[in-house]
């Protein structure tokens, strides 16, 4: 049911929507940054090492990133709106079986059983706005939307961390039922049950096959990226891996070309439009990852900053994220989406290359400002990226298609992740120090601080020149796509 005061075909329906919306994408963005600041005290409170109490985190990425290619396609055939609500109530389950864990081992079961109702509104929140805006205005929508993402990286931390500091770390899970319960209200009271509940087209059929074989291929991929920096690249179980997700990758592939009714089309990466644009936002969050992950462990061992203070420090760099994602997005519905990729990447280049140049002794300020520049490349590119590539897929794949972008985002992540830490260790290693990165933090060894500050150093000019080949694949790209029509 619709609220009566509200009509569907004003111009001012599409907001309402977006509100409506926007209450579910801060709610999943704000929750996972305030259990990053919470891991911690989760630690202490179960008595756990900080590994072991980080697989709540990691298995909470594994099934929103194994889940969101399916549960994408799901809401093209069953209706949109009702596998949104659905997730959410899932979603608000886990969260209360959460705080109410006795053991890490349930926690870290009820946070992937989050994951698993995350992954149903990820992709069907971002396909529901789009499909309440016209084409023209596919990149402001986008860029209102990167606008909700910075507010909830701003407000997760600060919440987080006062909640779990006055309440109890509980109490962390239970402030994101609330969200969840508010998300679920705004979406049944707003959005019209004729329009997102319908069943999309495209055929009903599931493509169960292609399903298990995507599931598999991410799962596999996810362990490969955050086992091998641990074991070794070299390893045998990590090689079997790559074997396993290459074969995996191959039979998705052969299949969904085979398929009648495919999990995703992949005939569209035929088109530069898709493949570059793909290729290129996989790159850009690998980068911001790497900037998000290595930094606060610098801050704290070489410039004695608290965690409180550091949560300080990013905010402007959030904050910049919600500036130049509605501008960027407004603007490459005017004038094209190339010269708003080619800079964005490029400012984030710039930022990577200032933060190579930390000494153990830098000043805050190139800090600040690299991630500044970082995360304001990050902003500008991402909307009119998204809208170009979005423009390719007929409205009845936008839920398959939206989840494929969050899932290309959620793996960037953990790869930059994987990456940044590949490097830092070697470096570490080969200066004749074991790759403990929570232990520079407590010591005051100087070699120690040294040779993580010079794996840091290169780990950011490497990806530097990794997010370079990005900006060469935004500019290649055509300018002026045409959007495809059902």
């Amino acid at each position: 049911m619709t609220l009566l005061i509200l009509d569907t075909r004003s111009r001012q329906y599409k907001w309402w929507v977006f509100l409506a919306l926007a209450i579910g994408t801060f709610t999943s963005v704000a929750d996972f940054g305030s259990l990053n600041v919470t891991m911690p005290t989760i630690a202490d409170h179960f008595g756990t090492d900080l590994p072991t109490a980080q697989w709540v985190l990691i298995g909470y990425a594994l099934a929103i990133s194994a889940l969101l290619l399916p549960m994408g396609r799901l809401s093209d055939i069953v209706g949109r709106k009702r596998v949104y609500i659905i997730g959410f109530v899932i979603f608000i389950a886990g969260g209360l079986f959460a705080g109410t864990s006795d053991s890490i081992l349930t926690l870290i079961m009820f946070k992937v059983l989050q994951g698993v109702g995350a992954s149903m509104t990820q992709g069907t929140g971002m396909a529901m706005v789009l499909s309440s805006f016209p084409d023209k205005e596919r990149g402001k929508a986008i860029g209102s939307f990167i606008t909700v993402v910075g507010s909830g990286n701003v407000a997760g931390p600060a919440l987080g961390g006062f909640i779990a500091g006055s309440l109890g770390w509980q109490w962390v899970f239970y402030f994101g039922v609330i969200l969840g319960l508010l998300a679920i209200a705004a979406v049944s009271l707003v959005l019209d049950g004729a329009k997102y509940s319908r069943r999309g087209g495209g055929g009903a059929s599931f493509d169960w096959l292609g399903a298990a074989l995507s599931t598999s291929a991410l799962i596999t991929f996810l362990l490969v990226m955050t086992s091998a920096p641990r074991l070794g690249w070299l390893y045998p179980p990590v090689l079997g891996g790559i074997a396993a997700l290459v074969a995996l990758v191959a039979a998705f592939i052969k299949w969904e070309l085979r398929a009648r009714t495919p999990m995703i089309d992949v005939r569209l990466f035929k088109t530069r439009i898709v493949s570059l644009g793909v290729a290129a936002q996989f790159i850009s969050f690998i980068g911001n990852s790497s900037v998000r992950f290595l930094l606060p462990f610098y801050m704290q061992a070489a410039l004695g900053y608290s965690p409180q203070q550091i949560g300080l420090i990013f905010i402007p760099s959030s904050i910049a994220m919600i500036v130049t994602g509605p501008i960027s997005g407004r603007l490459s519905d005017r004038f094209g989406y190339r010269w708003f990729t080619v800079g964005g990447m490029s400012l984030s280049v710039c930022g990577l290359l200032l933060l190579s140049t930390l000494t153990t002794q830098s000043s805050v300020w190139i800090v600040a400002v690299g991630m500044l520049l970082q995360t304001s490349g990050t902003g500008t590119f991402y909307p009119p990226n998204n809208s170009s590539i979005m423009q390719q897929v007929p409205e009845s794949r936008y839920g398959v298609m939206s989840g494929f972008i969050n899932l290309v985002r959620n793996s960037a992540n953990i790869t930059g992740t994987a990456v940044a830490t590949a490097i830092v260790a070697a470096i570490m290693v080969s200066m004749g120090y074991l790759p403990n990165l929570s232990a520079i933090a407590q010591t005051g060894d100087d070699g120690l601080l040294t040779a993580f500050v010079s794996g840091l150093r290169l780990a950011y000019i490497s990806i530097a020149g990794l997010v370079f080949i990005g900006v060469i694949f935004s500019f290649i790209r055509p300018n002026e796509p045409r959007a495809d029509t059902d």
